[in-house]
Parts: structure tokens; C-alpha cells; sequence
């Protein structure tokens, strides 16, 4: 498969295109941010990043991640975190450079894309990110317990959340790396009817005290396929300030929490390993 190298030196930034072990990798360079990239899995975009601003996020879940990050301890105060898939490493480069000296553990299960994203989007190296290729709950389990203040989940597999991901047996390994005080932020991709993301609420629930949901009004309301950021705690959540940032996102969205989310499970069951299922694969039209 041919590659092309770009050395931004003053010309068109080129493409660089290679097979990865979840299949064909492209970086594509962003014609409107001079170092900024998009990582690309079989057409799929998986992350963005500007290697000169890492942070800047551009896409609309990484930002309402981004601002679960900004909340989960006081503004630049370092933070153990957690995160279970890599992509571009978009998420761990934020909080280094938000929060300075914070020390985080990556988990990715392929290796020929941590490879990739180390060799054309090389980390800050005073950065404190240990990368370890290998299965994100396989990787969760060996965190030490109650090491974690954030645990942050964005991990598809042919743009399905795999099914091991999905249940309260897993919940049970976040809880047990967390904090009491931690903060546990997934992204999750559904569409009508709603059922995978109906169910990852009411599996958060018997888990977590504290839930929110952040998502476009038309997702919630089973009008598209989309994501949603679930936020789970075992203490009270900034539910305001969480609310009044994505409300004022370039794409707004909404914060359900409390009766609302409830409810808005439909009388769903918290999902186990034994009945877990990969999420829905998104139709062909999202990505056009």
C-alpha cells in the first residue's frame, strides 16, 4: 500500500495512507490548521489533531468530552487518567496541555496504528502518556485500584463499540481503577430506536449514583443515528456548568439527567456480559 510522507515545509501538506491492523489508516491533513490532521479508519473519521494547538478539538463529541475533562477537577490541577482507545491520541494530548503534569495511561489494541500516530503525530515528549497496545479491558484491569480520577472510553472496532464494553461486569473494572471521587466518560454512537444507548444508561445506573447524558437534540429524540456522551460519578456532577457549555458548543446540545434520563431509558435492563452485544454500526450515509 503507498504512503506519502509530509514534511511541512512550507508546501501542501500530502496525505500519508497505511494499512493498520483495523484496516486502512489515513491522516489527512487540515487545509485550514497548518499542523492539524484527521485520522481516518476505512473512511471512518476517528480523530483530529493539531500538533500546535493539542487544545483545540474539533470534533463535536471530543469537544463535549473535552468539556467533562475541563470539569472533572479544578481548572489545570494534574489528574490520573485513563483512556480506553487511542485513535490520534486527540483526548490524552488535551489534558496534557490543560492540565500539565497529569499522568495518563493509553490503552489501544493496535499496535500498527499506535505506530502510525507516534511516528507522523509525535507526542509532546515531556508529556507524562504511557501508550500499552492491548485490549482496552485487558489494559483496564491492570490499573492499579482507585489510581484513576478520569477514565475516558471512546473505543469502536469497525465503528461498533465491541460488546465486552458494554456491560456492568465492565463498569465494574472503571469503579474498581476510579477514585471515589473519579469521573467515568464514555462515547456512545446509536440511532432509532435507541436501544444500545437506552441500555448503556440503565447499565450505568446500577453502577454509578451520578448520571448525564450530552447529545444533539435529534439523537435523543431518535431522529438520526449520532453520538451521546454518558458521564457517570459516584458524586454529584456539574450539572450547570455541564449544561450551559454544551448548550453554547458551535453545535449545541443537551444534558439530560436525573427523572428525565430515567425515563428516557424506556424501562431498559442494565446489560451483562452473558447478554452484551456491539453497538449498531452506523448507516453508510453518516459518513458521506
Amino acid at each position: 500500500m503507498g504512503r506519502s510522507r509530509n514534511t511541512r515545509r512550507g508546501s501542501a501538506a500530502a496525505a500519508v495512507e497505511e494499512p493498520v491492523d483495523g484496516g486502512l489508516a489515513q491522516l489527512v491533513p487540515d487545509p485550514d490548521r497548518a499542523r492539524a490532521w484527521t485520522l481516518l479508519i476505512d473512511g471512518a473519521p476517528q480523530s483530529h489533531v493539531d500538533l500546535d494547538d493539542p487544545a483545540y478539538l474539533s470534533f463535536e463529541y471530543q469537544r463535549r468530552l473535552g468539556h467533562v475533562i475541563d470539569l472533572a477537577a479544578p481548572p489545570g490541577k494534574p489528574v490520573h487518567a485513563v483512556h480506553l482507545g487511542g485513535g490520534a491520541l486527540t483526548l490524552a494530548r488535551y489534558v496534557a496541555a490543560t492540565r500539565p503534569r497529569s499522568t495518563q495511561q493509553v490503552v489501544e489494541r493496535d499496535e500498527s496504528l499506535v505506530r502510525l500516530v507516534r511516528r507522523e503525530l509525535p507526542l509532546d515528549p515531556g508529556a507524562r502518556i504511557r501508550v500499552r497496545a492491548t485490549d482496552a479491558r485487558a489494559g483496564l484491569a491492570k490499573v492499579p485500584d482507585g489510581w484513576a480520577d478520569l477514565v475516558v472510553a471512546d473505543v469502536f472496532s469497525g465503528a461498533r463499540t465491541p460488546a465486552h464494553l458494554t456491560s456492568t461486569e465492565f463498569l465494574d473494572e472503571v469503579r474498581r481503577a476510579l477514585k471515589p471521587s473519579g469521573v467515568y466518560t464514555a462515547n456512545l454512537a446509536d440511532g432509532p430506536p435507541l436501544a444500545h444507548l437506552r441500555g448503556q444508561i440503565a447499565t450505568a445506573a446500577a453502577r454509578f449514583a451520578e448520571l448525564a447524558l450530552i447529545a444533539d437534540a435529534a439523537v435523543l429524540r431518535g431522529k438520526r443515528f449520532g453520538n451521546a456522551v454518558l458521564v457517570a460519578s459516584g458524586l454529584p456532577l456539574p450539572l450547570a456548568e455541564l449544561t450551559r457549555r454544551a448548550a453554547s458548543d458551535p453545535h449545541p446540545g443537551r444534558v439530560e439527567h436525573g427523572r428525565q434520563l430515567t425515563d428516557f431509558t424506556g424501562g431498559a435492563v442494565p446489560v451483562t456480559d452473558e447478554a452484551a452485544v456491539a453497538s449498531p454500526a452506523p448507516p453508510p450515509s453518516v459518513f458521506r
